[in-house]
């Protein structure tokens, strides 16, 4: 019982020194506060006083009381502002709407521009056609596979067949187009002798089976 009298004499004491040195420390603040509170009154006080004065000595010069415009200038500054912003938005808005018919004018001319480049596009050549033209090219005769294996590394696009540049060939060989020879049980194809006549332009029975030959591709 004794050393708990004791611990709580000691706490008791302990706490009673903090709360009279906290006590200590408010009354001098209360105390510094309540200068500079007296300070700034005196400050004040001597403020109004000049303040009275120099009105007094405004009214005997019959000078326009001129501390309530500042007052105003704000008031009649804000009035203005937006109207400034609306101003600004509206010549936006103008820009906006000239470049946007600006943008627009281009357009409208290359649109009009455009049939004349569709106009001089070119269809690309007939399977016929390349066959033809690479004989020509050729001193000696090719067999099928040759013409359409080099037609197709020319025109990878085109997926030729050699079924169908085999039956190609031999319609161009029936029209006088193309000369079929012989070696052994290969058979070769090529231009046609430049004294042997051909036609120089395609009858209607050869247009038809040309058309035919390209569907077959």
């Amino acid at each position: 019982m004794s050393e708990n009298t004791t611990t709580s004499t000691e706490l008791t004491s302990q706490y009673a020194a903090q709360v009279t040195s906290d006590l200590e420390r408010n009354l001098k603040e209360q105390e510094r506060v309540s200068g500079e509170i007296a300070a700034l009154q005196e400050q004040l006080d001597t403020l109004q006083q000049d303040h009275t004065v120099l009105v007094n000595m405004q009214q005997a010069l019959g000078i326009t009381l001129r501390p309530e415009k500042p007052a105003t200038a704000p008031e009649q500054a804000a009035v203005p502002a937006p109207r400034k912003k609306a101003a600004t938005r509206s010549s936006g808005t103008a820009r906006a709407k000239k470049s946007s018919a600006a943008l627009s004018r281009p357009r409208s001319r290359k649109s009009a521009s455009k049939p004349p480049v569709a106009a001089t596009t070119t269809t690309p050549p007939s399977l016929v056609e390349l066959i033809r033209q690479h004989l020509a090219g050729q001193s000696e005769p090719r067999s099928t596979a040759e013409v359409a294996a080099a037609l197709d590394q020319a025109h990878p696009d085109r997926g030729i067949k050699n079924t169908v540049v085999r039956t190609t060939l031999e319609n161009l060989v029936a029209k006088g187009q193309a000369q079929r020879t012989k070696q052994g049980s290969s058979v070769y194809y090529i231009a046609p002798d430049t004294g042997r006549p051909t036609s120089s332009a395609p009858t209607a029975t050869q247009q038809q089976e040309e058309a035919q030959s390209e569907e077959a591709q």
